[in-house]
């Protein structure tokens, strides 16, 4: 039996950001209970306005997590049953969820074989007299090909809601994800670049009617207590998790630089070798969320990697149409070759801003050690 190996790298390392940020993190906490405002208090009103801000875009709406964001942008477009929207095969869940969830049916499309994004050229293809939006994924923090994706959105009449829950501070031709379509939703899951300490959400906008809508469905559909304008919904971000990311998002600038160095390191590093290496898009600035490779013998290289004790990821090994709560979609295997064809080879490398140099070398050198 091979011996456990002394090497213990993470896949994302929580602790270590939280020891970096303790003092103002539990300063921010103490203030929300010295004001018991646990709920809409003062830190979501100052969190919704620095995160506009940040975003580049006028308003910010906290919600519960990051489907709640994209279910309620939905919704704040009068999105639902009978309509269509477009979005992703290769994706977390809940992106199509929030779809379902509003009532929608989603319709999927390939994406591109370098960026892994969503494949514009496939688009017009699945426009139907029943689409009403598209929702393109800012997948594993590098921005959609949002000008091609609006410029076929503006000719069809369609609203462009992104799904930028994976991209904190990424940039297209330097804007920042969330200002790009006509509304955006985040996620501040706790392994996110920017994730608040349980679940969190945002919807960014620069609408005002649709900032207002969204106010109040995710406060039971009240502006005023007690008199309730629509049939609303309890989805509300805490004021405590507010205040946890606000002391954050002071740090996210230097944490995506940081992760951004982590990945030329690894570009460095892995570059020659049997691995292929993420592409960045010419119009963008990723933010490295995730750091994914692809290898012909995926499997074998994670079981490597863990027997020198470094932890890995896959984002994601099952694609939307092969899962079993979407068999109703009657999408057949084969149907996404791209997507289905990454699902069998990606691996998600360590990643997180506080890795050392040594580590990401160590990380890679195992890779490069590995015999298929």
């Amino acid at each position: 039996m091979q011996a456990k190996s002394s090497l213990q790298v993470p896949f994302v390392d929580l602790k270590a950001q939280y020891k970096t940020i303790k003092a103002e993190v539990e300063e921010a906490i103490d203030q929300v209970l010295e004001n018991t405002d646990f709920i809409l208090g003062r830190a979501v009103e100052e969190f919704e306005r620095d995160f506009a801000q940040f975003c580049g875009a006028k308003f910010a709406i906290g919600v519960d997590n990051g489907t709640s964001a994209l279910e309620m942008a939905l919704r704040a477009y009068d999105i639902g049953p009978g309509d269509e929207v477009i979005t992703t095969a290769n994706t977390f869940i809940a992106t199509v969820l929030a779809i379902s969830y509003a009532g929608a049916r989603p319709v999927l499309v390939d994406v591109d074989s370098q960026t892994y994004n969503l494949d514009v050229s496939l688009l017009e293809g699945a426009i139907t007299n029943r689409t009403k939006a598209i929702l393109p994924v800012h997948l594993y923090g590098q921005p959609a090909d949002m000008d091609s994706i609006c410029e076929v959105a503006s000719r069809h009449g369609l609203v462009v809601i992104e799904d930028a829950c994976q991209a904190h501070g990424a940039r297209h031709k330097g804007r920042h994800a969330g200002s790009l379509g006509d509304a955006a939703a985040f996620s501040f899951y706790p392994g996110k670049n920017l994730g608040a300490y349980g679940d969190g959400g945002m919807v960014v906008t620069n609408d005002e009617r649709v900032a207002d809508k969204i106010k109040v469905l995710r406060n039971y559909g009240q502006r005023e207590k007690y008199h309730h304008l629509m049939k609303g919904f309890n989805r509300r971000l805490d004021t405590i998790q507010a205040a946890i990311l606000l002391v954050k998002l002071k740090h996210l600038n230097a944490w995506n630089v940081a992760r951004r160095q982590h990945a030329q390191q690894y570009n460095l590093f892995l570059d020659g070798t049997y691995v292929r290496l993420p592409i960045e898009a010419d119009y963008a600035q990723s933010v490295y969320h995730l750091y994914v490779i692809q290898v012909e013998d995926r499997d074998g290289l994670k079981t490597h990697l863990q027997e020198q004790g470094i932890s890995t990821g896959i984002h994601y090994p099952v694609p939307i149409h092969l899962q079993p709560a979407y068999r109703d979609l009657n999408y057949a295997p084969g149907a996404f070759p791209v997507t289905e064809q990454a699902a069998g080879r990606i691996l998600s490398l360590p990643m997180y801003a506080e890795m050392t140099p040594e580590t990401v070398a160590t990380v890679a050198e195992v890779i490069k050690n590995y015999r298929m």
